[in-house]
């Protein structure tokens, strides 16, 4: 099963913020990234960012490469706000598809919802609708959650707790493996002591050749790292505590025609 997780917004997003400065991408990506670590767990699932640390990507960007990798569910999540700036009194949790209401979609909310609001203990706001570019662009079951109120005093002080974000996380995660009946590994490999296993897809003495590889790369939806080793431009994607999370990422590079191993770093 192929899963995008979009942390909405970047750094920079202007107006994205609580009144007391914290970004609300800073939650989102925490969030996403403590969901795509649990997802590794299951069989047979691969996991892909809407998002990138680097810049705020465009939404019709988000939504052209969800559809183009023909992911099977796609979860955004969000910190809401309410106001003109200020400290104001709504709170809780809510829940988003489109509007016409797709069955699936639909259910995966109420799933998500409730496991929110049984774990957080925050006001139920409900499962709504909305035409949000996200739910309607989207070619797949998509959902978008707020998790909180950055605007209410109270709120924010879970949503910069990384207690909360990792309840959050897991709260979603549990929603998608249960709408989908995803299993769990069953023999895990138990951690590496020694280090991270990464996938490494190439390496040269031309940056240009690195270069390239990276950009083709993104395309297909991977997400690569650049970095210059023993005079050489490696280009690498994928960090992992356990070898057989590694042995998926290259399988599955592998059958999109990549030549890949495993380094442990």
């Amino acid at each position: 099963m192929r899963i995008m997780l979009d942390a909405g917004h970047g750094y920079n997003s202007p107006g994205k913020r609580s009144p007391d400065g914290m970004r609300e991408y800073e939650f989102n990506r925490a969030v996403a990234n403590y969901a795509r670590s649990f997802l590794q767990n299951y069989e047979n699932v691969t996991v892909y960012f809407a998002h990138s640390d680097d810049r705020d990507v465009p939404l019709q960007e988000r939504t052209d490469k969800a559809n183009r990798l023909n992911v099977d569910a796609y979860v955004a999540i969000h910190a809401n706000a309410f106001g003109s700036g200020g400290w104001t009194s709504p709170s809780g949790i809510e829940t988003y598809v489109y509007t016409s209401r797709p069955p699936i979609a639909t259910q995966l909310a109420q799933r998500i919802q409730r496991n929110l609001i049984a774990e957080t203990g925050l006001p139920d706001r409900g499962v709504k609708t909305a035409n949000f570019h996200v739910l309607r662009e989207t070619r797949m079951d998509a959902v978008l959650v707020e998790c909180g109120f950055m605007t209410n005093r109270e709120d924010i002080k879970l949503l910069r707790s990384e207690t909360y974000r990792k309840t959050v996380a897991e709260a979603i995660v549990n929603a998608v493996a249960s709408q989908f009946s995803l299993k769990k590994n069953s023999n895990p490999n138990p951690p590496s002591t020694n280090g991270l296993y990464k996938v490494q897809a190439g390496a040269f003495q031309d940056k240009k050749n690195a270069d390239e590889l990276v950009e083709k790369l993104k395309q297909d939806g991977y997400e690569p790292y650049l970095f210059q080793e023993d005079g050489l431009y490696k280009v690498q994607t994928g960090a992992f505590e356990r070898k057989q999370n590694a042995d998926a990422l290259v399988s599955r590079m592998r059958s999109d025609g990549y030549e890949t191993f495993i380094h442990l770093d």
